[in-house]
């Protein structure tokens, strides 16, 4: 369902909006936003650690909506990391326009000793 491609400035994601993927209103339900930026930002993360992680915080702004049949895009961005934190941003957005910002706070996961 959610597509990948490589570009110029990194990783874009996008996903092809399905009549499923909209509320009683026919706009993206923001719970399918939420869960997309989730996604799109701990692919950052995990581009910069190489491994797994999980989101700790997540912070968005809804700035306007998309509707079934539009393609919509999304990437982000590690801005800062520590030894125990990654913080991202990102956006979600059609053509021109953003649908949303956001950030978040990641924990990378370390493999359990044997």
């Amino acid at each position: 369902m959610f597509h990948r491609r490589t570009e110029e400035g990194g990783l874009v994601h996008a996903f092809f909006v399905l009549p499923r993927h909209c509320n009683s209103m026919g706009i993206v339900h923001g719970g399918m936003l939420s869960t997309f930026f989730d996604g799109v930002v701990a692919g950052a993360v995990g581009r910069v650690t190489g491994g797994m992680s999980v989101t700790i915080h997540l912070s968005l702004d809804f700035l306007s909506m998309a509707r079934a049949g539009e393609w919509v895009y999304g990437e982000g961005r590690v801005t800062r990391q520590t030894r125990d934190l990654v913080f991202v941003e990102g956006r979600i957005y059609i053509g021109e326009k953003d649908i949303l910002r956001g950030s978040g706070v990641f924990k990378p996961m370390r493999k359990k000793a044997e």
